[in-house]
């Protein structure tokens, strides 16, 4: 949209108040619920990747921290620092703004190098978080092997951004030598939208970088052929939890 436009769009929306707003949204709704069904779908399903976008952007502010709510209400860092052990060395790849590595630091007592690729990311973490057991590092993990070796790897949402998964265990693996790996990935069937969405055309994956997303049986194939083993798979909120460790 143009800026102009969008910026009139808004001050205009300032002086509509909610319930009248809402009223005239909802009419919206059932006048396109009205189309053809196949046109109904398409555009309610895209009104409601908009809906989840400003979902996101307003649950970084909800708690007064600029932590995504989903990290308290998902209770999902206890899944990674029950398993840290005090001194242990974790390589967080895809760290993003940190929360998660300041987590295990803080509750487990691990020394944690969290790395993203993005720049905006691990300025934030550095502002939100100082630990001397703690580090951010911007960069490729691939290409920051040289950082020595960890005694587990972390990668919580990231996989499924990785396009040759295989080639970047194996690297991983032979570069820092971790004893284990803690994932977190999502779920392809997590909801009935996701498959009506592949039929309509449309985007089906939750995130327009993921490569892939998985069943869990397609998740324990893929371990398989990386060469790593499943000491523990769970399933939590259309998500894969799990615990690999090297074949040996």
């Amino acid at each position: 949209m143009n800026p102009l436009i969008k910026r009139g769009v808004l001050s205009l929306c300032n002086f509509i108040p909610y319930s009248l707003g809402r009223r005239l949204f909802r009419g919206w709704l059932v006048a396109i619920g009205r189309k053809e069904p196949n046109v109904a779908m398409k555009a309610l399903l895209n009104l409601d990747d908009d809906l989840a976008g400003h979902l996101d952007q307003v649950a970084m502010r909800y708690d007064h921290n600029g932590i995504h709510v989903k990290h308290r209400l998902m209770g999902y860092h206890d899944f990674f620092v029950e398993r840290v052990k005090p001194g242990e060395r974790v390589l967080d790849i895809g760290c993003g703004y940190g929360a998660l590595a300041w987590s295990m630091v803080k509750r487990s007592g691990a020394r944690v190098t969290g790395i993203d690729l993005n720049s905006e990311n691990i300025e934030k973490a550095r502002r939100l978080y100082s630990d001397e057991n703690l580090r951010f590092i911007l960069g490729d993990a691939l290409k920051a092997l040289s950082l020595g070796e960890f005694e587990t790897i972390v990668i919580s949402n990231v996989l499924e951004h990785v396009d040759d998964r295989l080639e970047f265990i194996e690297k991983i693996q032979k570069g820092a030598h971790p004893k284990r790996w803690l994932i977190r990935a999502p779920m392809i069937n997590r909801h009935w939208h996701v498959p009506l969405r592949k039929e309509l055309g449309l985007f089906y994956f939750s995130d327009k970088t993921h490569c892939t997303e998985y069943t869990e049986q397609t998740f324990r194939e893929e371990m398989e052929a990386a060469g790593l083993s499943l000491s523990h798979l769970q399933i939590n909120w259309g998500e894969i939890w799990a615990e690999a460790v090297p074949k040996t």
